[in-house]
């Protein structure tokens, strides 16, 4: 299967707005009302990790795994952004976040919390989250890159955005506080 990849790299939203969904469109005017400068990769549905690979390499980035899990119980919402080329196990996070069986949420509570759907989480979609149901995590390697890589919310675009950024004025804005873990590199 091919994978289209616009080679321009485009600095802020998309001129013409009609072909983007809302979600979207609200995620790049968060960012310019937050004077967030990002820079704009567009492309095909991300579907494999080797896509994600070439869109990388034209953003100069490393792009975040973004995971969505919930406990046993399905009462509380994480969202883990990671490397994404650091294999994920429930068991070395769950203890640090003191919650037994972690396990993927459902798509359901995904489109509820974040208004976005499977391929496209995103740390972005916390600013659909007004009610605050999902918590995030961020694993301490990803604090040690200037840049983020993540989608706006679409996994059709991608966007480099500085750490310090979403840290200090994307989190603030969206009244979310993250929690820091450190999970190890593993085989």
């Amino acid at each position: 299967m091919d994978f289209y990849i616009d080679q321009t790299l485009y600095t802020g939203a998309p001129e013409n707005l009609s072909s983007r969904l809302p979600k979207e469109i609200r995620t790049y005017e968060l960012l310019d009302s937050l004077h967030v400068p990002y820079s704009r990769l567009d492309h095909d549905a991300t579907a494999t990790i080797e896509c994600c690979m070439d869109v990388e390499k034209i953003l100069g980035i490393h792009i975040c795994k973004n995971l969505f899990l919930c406990n046993a119980q399905k009462t509380k919402f994480y969202m883990l952004m990671m490397p994404g080329n650091k294999k994920f196990k429930t068991k070395n996070l769950s203890k640090q976040i003191n919650s037994a069986r972690l396990s993927f949420a459902g798509d359901e509570f995904m489109e509820e919390f974040l208004d976005i759907t499977p391929g496209s989480v995103s740390v972005l979609g916390l600013a659909n989250d007004k009610e605050n149901h999902v918590q995030l995590l961020i694993d301490q390697d990803v604090l040690k890159d200037e840049y983020i890589g993540c989608h706006p919310c679409i996994n059709t675009s991608s966007l480099k955005i500085k750490t310090a950024d979403l840290l200090e004025k994307i989190l603030p804005a969206v009244h979310h506080e993250y929690i820091l873990v450190d999970l190890p590199w593993e085989e």
